[in-house]
């Protein structure tokens, strides 16, 4: 990733009334569907849950991601998820 790009972007997290989530400072999205999200942040990943939530609008050049649907919860996790997913074995041998 490219260093100039992490230091311009600014991590904001925008929800209004449960029902449009506007996210800044996003690198990735790993997977969805309609009840969750996983996503990579510049700040890490990040876990939206919800009811009937579409991507209206993914800019990965801008860093940017807008959701609407039901909004339950958002849950940043502690590492990438990408790391996350891997087994312990694979993350000792690497």
């Amino acid at each position: 990733m490219d260093e100039k790009r992490l230091t311009t972007v600014r991590h904001q997290v925008i929800l209004a009334e449960r029902e449009r989530l506007s996210i800044d400072g996003v690198l990735n999205v790993e997977s969805f569907d309609d009840r969750e999200i996983s996503l990579e942040t510049d700040l890490g990943g990040l876990i939206i849950q919800g009811d009937d939530l579409h991507i209206k609008e993914l800019n990965l050049e801008k860093a940017n991601l807008l959701v609407t649907g039901y909004i339950k919860s958002l849950e940043y996790t502690g590492e990438s998820l990408s790391k996350r997913g891997k087994g312990l074995l694979e993350r000792l041998f690497r």
